[in-house]
């Protein structure tokens, strides 16, 4: 069923909305989104909507290639296998913001497993404001349970994600220092 799903993606028959991201369109079907995610139900067939009226939707606050990959997983429940892996992080930070924005939960949860099992120095602020900001208590604890470990919090501090969580999440700043000093 999901390789159907994603031959009917890729040949566009009977698409019947345009998505307008990064100056790339995308073609796509209204139900499969709307079974599969209650955002774009509501965006695409509730009273109120200008989406329903027409068949081009723009989404000005996405990377056009995160939108390729979150349509994927739309209709074949799995990611790309030819995602760079320098570049997988990044990926799921974006994937994690898209799914959440769009109700995708089990994407949602893919993604929160990709980024929980790969934190590393460079990564972990930027995570962890991602993980309090989308309600991933999973991933913040990944995140909490990585920069408990020594010399770790130290180097994550040099870091411009560091930077980050202390201007945008001083709660979360403040979480923190109570968990690595009692």
């Amino acid at each position: 069923m999901q390789r159907h799903l994603g031959d009917l993606l890729d040949s566009k028959v009977g698409g019947d909305v345009t998505f307008e991201v990064g100056g790339e369109l995308f073609m796509a079907h209204r139900y499969v989104l709307a079974v599969r995610s209650s955002v774009f139900m509501a965006e695409l067939f509730g009273s109120s909507m200008k989406e329903k009226l027409s068949n081009r939707v723009r989404i000005d606050d996405m990377e056009a290639r995160v939108f390729k990959i979150l349509l994927r997983f739309i209709y074949m429940d799995s990611l790309p296998e030819d995602i760079d892996a320098d570049e997988k992080t990044v990926v799921a930070q974006h994937l994690l913001v898209a799914a959440d924005r769009y109700n995708l939960q089990r994407l949602k949860l893919v993604c929160e497993d990709m980024l929980g099992t790969s934190v590393d120095v460079r990564t972990a602020a930027t995570t962890l404001v991602l993980a309090e900001q989308h309600a991933c208590q999973w991933l913040k604890d990944a995140c909490f349970g990585f920069l408990r470990s020594p010399g770790k919090l130290k180097a994550v501090m040099a870091t411009e994600g560091f930077q980050h969580l202390k201007n945008s999440c001083p709660a979360l700043l403040e979480e923190l220092l109570a968990m690595v000093a009692p």
